[in-house]
């Protein structure tokens, strides 16, 4: 079997590739993939011959309206380098890893592979779409000029275990989670919630994604990308309702409309997938909700990703700030 490397192997998606074998997990306490050093190294340590490159500076609504300078200058960096490196180091294979919302914002639903370049995407992630569309593009030019088998698969909204639970950088599932967990356990009476809740959101399991993945880097090599994500729809006011009932918090959640609600849908077309892999089954939302759910629970806050650092939370705030004032006085 071929020896293949995982980039962001401690992160959501990475973590679910733990029981397979013949497979190199590595995280940002690894290697710092913005440094190109870092990468040489991590190329010359593990010799990969495949790489599935997922590692990149994800986060929700908050994270990417917050820090759109850093989710593209991140991203860009860590994409250009991974795929250099491997491209230098003779690696034949690579799979990355897109996001639905590098789709544009006015795109024909459902999103199918051929709008991906069509138009510009939602305002609320732009610089981290930009930097995701740009991973395609790489791909394509060296498949164009070097030969190489390098793909992307654009999954949808991803959960499970291992996912980031910190404030300003979770999505959707993590943050609700949280926000019910600890308002249970300090018997509060109500959550804010952001938005309507209007919004409709596809979800897909970190297990799915990992399998799906796999199957892709023994046979598909086709020059296009390929969406991979469970097509059902849920808002987030039934996702509230189905993650409070496993959580067991029984206040009331009240939804703050003066704050942003977001994209509100963005229904993808997985034809491709199906009609390629027409027996794979998606995790249920309820199972994988729950599996979450009891695992954050039973890991909350010392193994929790995001959970037991407060003061990071606060100086990322903190340095935002700062930030502002000091745009602030050189204008005026």
């Amino acid at each position: 079997m071929s020896k293949i490397l995982i980039t962001g192997g401690t992160g959501l998606v990475g973590s679910a590739f733990q029981n397979i074998p013949n497979v190199i997990l590595v995280g940002s306490k690894d290697y710092n993939l913005r440094n190109r050093d870092q990468v040489i190294k991590m190329f010359n340590d593990h010799k990969p011959e495949q790489v599935i490159h997922l590692a990149g500076k994800v986060g929700g609504v908050l994270g990417n309206m917050t820090f759109a300078a850093d989710y593209f200058e991140d991203n860009m960096d860590m994409n250009v380098n991974v795929l250099k490196i491997a491209r230098d180091t003779g690696v034949k294979k690579v799979i990355s890893l897109l996001s639905t919302c590098v789709y544009p914002d006015g795109a024909s639903y459902p999103l199918s592979e051929k709008y991906l370049h069509t138009g510009e995407p939602h305002p609320s992630n732009f610089s981290y779409a930009y930097a995701k569309r740009m991973l395609d593009i790489q791909s394509r030019a060296y498949r164009k000029q070097d030969g190489l088998n390098y793909i992307c698969a654009i999954p949808n909204n991803l959960y499970g275990e291992n996912d980031n639970f910190e404030p300003i950088y979770s999505h959707v599932v993590p943050a609700l989670i949280r926000k019910m967990y600890e308002a249970k356990i300090k018997n509060n009476d109500e959550i804010e919630l952001w938005g309507t809740g209007d919004a409709l959101r596809e979800l897909t399991y970190s297990s799915d994604i990992a399998k799906i993945l796999m199957m892709l880097l023994n046979d598909y090599d086709d020059v296009e990308p390929i969406n991979i994500g469970n097509i059902e729809e849920i808002s987030i006011k039934d996702l509230a309702q189905l993650i409070r009932k496993e959580i067991g918090f029984e206040g009331k959640i009240v939804w703050n409309t003066d704050k942003p609600t977001g994209q509100l849908r963005k229904p993808s077309d997985n034809t491709k997938f199906k009609t390629l892999y027409s027996n794979f089954e998606y995790t249920s939302l309820e199972v994988g909700i729950k599996k979450t759910c009891e695992w954050f629970i039973s890991n909350f806050p010392e193994n929790v990703r995001g959970c037991k650092d407060v003061v990071r939370t606060e100086k990322i705030l903190e340095r935002k700030q700062k930030n502002e004032v000091k745009r602030k006085s050189e204008t005026e």
